[in-house]
């Protein structure tokens, strides 16, 4: 299905998928400042339990933008949490943004590396099959063509980028009949309907 179908049933524009600060605190500003939806921990009900929630989340998002750093591979939720995304990306319900933070994509898609070591002690004592599900998971996601910081010249200039290619990916995604999730738009949009009206 593609993206602008699901536009009007998606509850966030973006989910993102990261562990500790990194770049995340200037990218998640910058996501706001264009009015893009951001779904964050504290948007989920205390009533529920955190698996299920950030599962509900992670399919209520339009983009998937997953942030790995050399830690990344040392938290089981960002793993989960991109076993989820990757799953919504081969089912085309969902389109990946992904940014190489300070990490070469070679080493997460091989697990070598200061990455590989983190990931190793994570799965020091889990079993076999969830282990394969994170590496395939992994080797997945670093196939895809994403952003990498080592190659930028700074990280503010790497979060307008990426932000500016979200906002894109976002309008491209709506259909004209669909304004409800065109980012920044809705304004504009009901200003151009009433003048329509003053003429008509």
């Amino acid at each position: 299905m593609a993206l602008s179908a699901l536009s009007r049933h998606c509850k966030y524009h973006v989910f993102p998928s990261f562990h500790g600060e990194d770049v995340r605190r200037g990218l998640l500003k910058a996501f706001g400042e264009k009015g893009i939806n951001v779904f964050i921990e504290n948007d989920i009900e205390r009533s529920k339990s955190i698996g299920p929630a950030l599962i509900e989340a992670i399919r209520g998002s339009m983009i998937g933008n997953v942030l790995i750093s050399r830690n990344y591979g040392s938290s089981t939720w960002c793993l989960d949490e991109l076993v989820e995304i990757i799953k919504c990306r081969d089912e085309g319900i969902q389109t990946t943004v992904v940014i190489f933070y300070e990490v070469e994509p070679s080493h997460v898609k091989k697990q070598t590396g200061d990455f590989g070591v983190v990931f190793e002690k994570t799965c020091a004592g889990k079993k076999t099959e969830e282990d394969e599900r994170w590496k395939q998971a992994l080797q997945e996601v670093a196939k895809i063509a994403g952003y990498n910081s080592l190659k930028c010249d700074s990280d503010a200039v790497m979060i307008e980028t990426i932000d500016t290619d979200v906002s894109n990916k976002l309008n491209d995604s709506t259909t004209s009949n669909d304004f409800d999730s065109l980012v920044g738009m809705g304004t504009h949009i009901m200003e151009m309907d009433n003048l329509k009206d003053l003429f008509s």
